[in-house]
């Protein structure tokens, strides 16, 4: 089914004859009047990840960005960039134990974040700065600036006239001001704008050099990186410089706790649900981090809102589901999740606690019990030969053909890889190597 953005987006392709102007001029400039005449332009053009694209911008190759506070431009460009992928060591911060008026054991939304890594002194150990100071935030006009994007073909000349920017958080130090994007969801990529146009109004202000910073905020860990323009008038010269993960100092996991979590474990019965197919167990732990927040969302939300594509929207639910965190509930032809009484219980843990609880809800299935103990006793990472043997044994819902069998085997070893990552503590010789 059609979104409501597709459907006005694809009724002003139509009477604009957008796609003929691209073809023939490179570009099309639009504005909110005529936008608004299908509807409202600020639903119709925010896209903070590709994923959220109508379906004429993703089938063309198409972004849009704003050019002044009513108009935009739309032209085959580059306007979003990939987080890495990668896994990166933890590092514990203390909290000052004078601070009552944040708990940092349940921070629940960008500017908490911020704060609470503003005062824990993560912001300052993170830049290299002594004596941050917060300075500028919230809503101002970008000034005016041109800047070279990357085409299909050529670079484009955009050039922006006050247009609205947003900076969840500004900090200067003595070497520099830092302009930080927040967010409290996990995502594949991000729109390059919400660095570039605050970096380019602040370079053009002050002699200080200006550093993008970008912040996920989820499940605990403050995860911060650090990129730069290479080349200040080029919009695609963001380069990642560094990133970092921290966390506020509680007890560390020890190897012991999941080993003795593996041999105490009571296995569950299989739900009716489809075995998952969602490999990030972060972003199942986000989803009920953002169901927990808002206290009920419908599957429309979730794509609209966050980085999920349809499909993707339902696997995640469904995993969610699968372990009894969420339940979905159909009212007047809409469906809705919540958490379930198990799913409140464990966003009201400890965040470490919480940790050992999502664990003990994945062991609780046979088959992640048997794969995670065979990888401790085969010190070693399984192949996904071994890890389809291993299910096959454990009588599982919906999977009737050897190719299924391996798509989800790929959510086994990366849930159990989650769960391995939660260990702390220094292994013996080679051990935490092959672990990984």
């Amino acid at each position: 089914m059609q979104s409501k953005n597709d459907v006005a987006w694809e009724a002003l392709f139509e009477k604009f004859q957008i796609l003929f102007h691209i073809e023939k001029d490179g570009f099309f400039n639009i504005n909110s009047s005529q936008i608004n005449e299908f509807r409202e332009a600020r639903l119709m053009t925010k896209f903070d990840h590709r994923s959220h694209l109508p379906k004429l911008f993703s089938d063309n190759q198409l972004s849009i960005l704003p050019t002044t506070r009513g108009t935009y431009t739309i032209a085959k460009f580059e306007a979003f960039s990939n987080f890495e992928n990668k896994i990166i060591p933890i590092s514990r911060i203390d909290f000052p134990d004078f601070i009552q008026s944040i708990d940092y054991q349940n921070v629940t939304s960008e500017s908490t974040a911020l704060n609470c890594a503003f005062v824990a002194g993560i912001l300052d150990d993170f830049l290299d700065e002594q004596n941050l100071r917060p300075t500028v935030s919230g809503r101002m006009s970008s000034g005016e600036f041109d800047f070279q994007i990357s085409g299909q073909n050529q670079d484009l000349t955009i050039k922006v006239e006050n247009a609205q920017i947003e900076i969840d958080g500004g900090y200067e130090g003595k070497n520099g001001l830092y302009l930080i994007e927040a967010k409290n969801s996990i995502s594949k990529d991000f729109l390059i704008r919400q660095l570039y146009y605050p970096f380019r109004l602040w370079s053009s202000k002050i002699e200080k050099p200006v550093h993008p910073v970008f912040l996920t905020y989820s499940n605990g860990i403050f995860h911060f990186k650090k990129y730069k323009f290479t080349d200040p008038n080029h919009y695609n010269s963001i380069e990642l410089i560094y990133e970092k993960r921290y966390a506020i100092s509680q007890e560390i996991i020890k190897k012991k706790t999941i080993l003795d979590l593996i041999e105490s474990v009571e296995i569950v019965e299989e739900p009716e649900i489809a075995f998952p197919q969602a490999d990030s167990f972060e972003r199942i732990i986000n989803l009920c981090e953002l169901i927990h927040q808002s206290g009920g969302i419908t599957a429309y939300q979730i794509t609209s809102n966050y980085d999920f594509d349809k499909r993707q929207t339902s696997y995640y639910t469904d995993s969610t589901r699968y372990l009894g965190l969420v339940k979905k509930d159909k009212k007047e032809s809409k469906i809705r999740y919540f958490l379930t009484k198990k799913g409140k219980a464990i966003f009201k843990l400890p965040v470490n606690e919480r940790q050992i609880e999502f664990a003990r809800l994945v062991l609780s299935h046979k088959v992640f019990k048997l794969s995670l103990n065979e990888i401790f006793e085969k010190n070693r990472a399984l192949s996904k030969s071994e890890i389809v043997e291993i299910m096959k044994k454990c009588n599982l819902r919906k999977i009737d053909s050897d190719s299924t069998f391996e798509r989800r085997a790929s959510t086994i070893s990366r849930w159990n890889n989650w769960i391995l990552e939660l260990i702390e503590e220094p292994l013996e010789g080679d051990q935490l190597k092959l672990l990984f």
